[in-house]
């Protein structure tokens, strides 16, 4: 340490650009850029403190320097702190895993909503504290802001916090810090490669967050998926398991299918729920077991569970006049896109034709666009291949990379439009009465991101456009 300790600190900040009179800048290493180079900016902005992982060359008099082992690590705690510990205060629950992250913590907030609760989320689609919504920007905010949010929920005599939490959060150590009463996994498939070394690396920082759970929590993981028994190895949180397939403490089974939702059985109770999918039933049951975990009768949960509408993007489906349906949903992941797919062909008639829109994203995991696309292929009667969020990337190159995926014998079914509008278009041109249109990849995204520029694109109001032309 250089300089002195007592000190009026007014914020704490990790971004230069932002930086005030009297704040505490943390100087972190990221990804792409490392905060240490921004010190002496931070300084003249007006910072007074300086938490570093290694001193620069030369001290400013009257500004205290403060080395730590880990940057990430010390702002999360730090703004634990500077925020007065806020996760201690209220029932913080965390979800994690590839698929059904924001289904999950989307729909426990409507269901304790619904049971007369004041309710916090943190999800890839809003933050919300009880009935404020703020915008989200990432799935697993940032360590400052998950705590001022926390800190207003405390404020706002919010009773219980659904959180979303992201491998990239939990290896960038932004939930350090954090109480949680529960933990929820929900599977793993193939995602983020572009990120972590492997997928054997990608499973173990998961389990990093089960690892840390405390005694009194609860370790809530989906043991039909083959890691949900080794998220549960060396935790001491409470294990509890649900299952559709295997014996677990929390079971459903599924009794009927339908558009329009399905039927199940919870200990020999039927409920029908509106959600559609086998996918969005486990879904379902980790909302029903982290309920009962979190003191609510079952009686009530099932009632309600009854009333719970889909979460925007997630499998959200239009008709137009002439009967063609259309379904958007978020899935980007080779396992979100079968599953969606293969909840699509059991709950067809089989005269309809299912028409896939589908692209990959840029600058994330290219390994996953063979994939993609061969699944694509496989499960529908013809495929659109078209740009998804190319970021800096040339989108005609990723859609070469995909194409590599699909099969010689399903050529004839694939076409390539670069341009998602015009790729929706096709879509419905192509499309009759009766017909099933999947547009995947975005979901609730309201924007497409081109050479690092987002200009606004909502697949949902393009879908509904081009069935109002249809009417004409």
């Amino acid at each position: 340490m250089f300089g002195v300790t007592a000190l009026v600190v007014e914020n704490l900040v990790f971004d230069s650009r932002k930086v005030a009179h009297n704040d505490v800048f943390v100087a972190q290493k990221g990804v792409s850029v490392d905060g240490h180079l921004y010190i002496d900016k931070a300084i003249n902005s007006g910072a007074t403190a300086i938490v570093c992982e290694s001193f620069p060359h030369a001290q400013k008099e009257g500004i205290t320097y403060i080395q730590v082992e880990d940057a990430n690590v010390a702002l999360a705690i730090m703004a634990s702190n500077f925020y007065d510990n806020p996760s201690s205060k209220i029932p913080l629950v965390g979800v994690t895993g590839t698929n059904g992250k924001t289904t999950i913590a989307s729909l426990l907030y409507q269901l304790f909503k619904k049971a007369g609760y004041k309710v916090g989320l943190l999800s890839t689609v809003k933050v919300l504290v009880d009935e404020t919504e703020f915008k989200a920007t990432h799935t697993t905010p940032d360590s400052i802001s998950i705590n001022f949010y926390l800190d207003k929920m405390i404020d706002a005599g919010v009773d219980f916090c659904f959180m979303e939490v992201s491998s990239h959060g939990i290896h960038q150590k932004r939930t350090e810090g954090l109480t949680f009463a529960g933990g929820i996994f929900t599977n793993l498939s193939h995602d983020h490669l572009d990120y972590h070394e492997n997928f054997a690396a990608y499973r173990d920082v998961k389990k990093v967050f089960f690892d840390s759970l405390p005694k009194k929590a609860f370790a809530l993981t989906n043991i039909d998926d083959k890691n949900g028994d080794y998220m549960l190895q060396n935790t001491k949180a409470k294990k509890k398991t649900y299952a559709l397939q295997t014996l677990a403490d929390f079971k459903v089974k599924i009794l009927e299918k339908q558009l329009s939702g399905t039927l199940i059985s919870v200990d020999g109770t039927e409920v029908w729920s509106k959600l559609i999918g086998v996918f969005n039933i486990y879904n379902l049951t980790a909302i029903i077991a982290t309920a009962e975990l979190l003191g609510l009768e079952k009686l009530e949960v099932l009632t309600i569970v009854s009333e719970l509408e889909s979460v925007s993007g997630r499998f959200e489906y239009l008709v137009s006049e002439g009967g063609i349906i259309a379904i958007i949903d978020y899935a980007h992941t080779p396992d979100a896109l079968k599953n969606v797919l293969e909840t699509i062909n059991d709950i067809r008639t089989g005269n309809e034709k299912v028409i896939t829109v589908v692209g990959c994203g840029g600058d994330r995991d290219k390994t996953k666009r063979p994939k993609m696309a061969h699944i694509a292929s496989q499960l529908s009667n013809q495929v659109v291949f078209t740009s998804d969020n190319p970021r800096t990337e040339n989108p005609q190159t990723i859609l070469e990379e995909m194409e590599v995926g699909v099969p010689a014998e399903n050529y004839r079914k694939t076409l390539t439009v670069l341009d998602r509008r015009q790729a929706i278009k096709t879509a419905c041109k192509f499309a009759e009465a009766g017909d099933i249109i999947l547009i995947a990849g975005k979901g609730h995204e309201n924007y497409q991101e081109i050479n690092g520029v987002r200009a606004h694109f909502d697949d949902l109001e393009e879908v509904k456009n081009c069935f109002n032309q249809l009417k004409k």
